[in-house]
């Protein structure tokens, strides 16, 4: 109880440094709900960055600049008459205790797939028009993708088995082969796609988050193209008077030396 209470004394200091911060600061006094938005963005992607970096020190700054902006959305609105940051927490214990009634109420639930299923059926009793209604439209198209095949999964729409998955992987493939040998590249396009989505639905059937795969991939190639430039810098060379057969003498020795 003694440490709740800290808590609590820690929060209504955020709270009244906001308040000053509205009416004292320039910068902040100028700011809305939209004009906050890019902002919101950017620290979560600061945040997935100290996460990935496993990174402490770090994700505890980026949680707490995560955290005035909740506080800072609630004071706009609050100011507006709209809602303020007691409503919001209001709100979200009564989610929270609606959508898990097998620890609220009576229900019985065996394992995680069986809870997430159940929350799917009651977000729709809720009024959602669909199981897809929650996924934001602006998340990145990977990750849209990766929330879309999990959520049509708790309504049971979903392949029986990864090597069905993986049959799809080639059937996109060749339906894309196809329109690039036709020159259809509007086709194409398309087929690229179906080709994404479905390598993102076999990430899922072998328990990787395909996001994740990728942005590791992404590293990898900076880190050895980053080195590749040190070596030909230290050789006296430059990359743009180098053949590509040239260049590919050197990506694999930086994958060497990786190895």
């Amino acid at each position: 109880m003694k440490d709740r209470t800290l808590v609590l004394q820690s929060f209504n200091r955020l709270l009244d440094i906001m308040d000053d911060l509205r009416e004292k600061c320039p910068w902040d006094k100028k700011q809305t709900i939209t004009s906050l938005k890019t902002l919101t963005i950017e620290e979560m992607y600061e945040l997935v960055d100290e996460i990935d970096q496993e990174n402490m020190e770090g994700i505890k700054e980026e949680l707490g600049d995560i955290l005035l902006h909740l506080i800072f959305y609630s004071k706009i609105a609050a100011e507006q008459n709209i809602f303020d940051i007691k409503s919001v927490l209001d709100a979200l214990c009564e989610k929270l205790i609606i959508r898990h009634p097998h620890i609220y109420d009576t229900l019985i639930l065996n394992n995680a797939d069986e809870v997430k299923a159940n929350w799917e059926k009651i977000k729709l009793k809720e009024g959602k028009s669909s199981v897809l209604s929650g996924v934001p439209s602006a998340l990145p198209a990977m990750v849209k993708a990766m929330r879309m095949q999990d959520k049509a999964r708790q309504v049971g729409f979903d392949w029986d088995c990864q090597e069905q998955v993986w049959d799809k992987v080639q059937e996109e493939l060749k339906e894309l082969q196809h329109e690039v040998k036709n020159h259809n590249y509007i086709k194409a396009e398309e087929e690229l796609g179906d080709v994404f989505f479905a390598l993102i639905n076999y990430a899922r059937f072998l328990d990787i988050d395909a996001e994740m795969a990728l942005e590791k991939t992404n590293k990898k190639f900076r880190s050895r193209f980053m080195n590749m430039e040190k070596i030909i810098k230290a050789n006296g060379n430059d990359m743009q008077s180098m053949t590509l057969a040239e260049l590919d003498i050197v990506w694999d020795q930086v994958k060497k030396q990786d190895n």
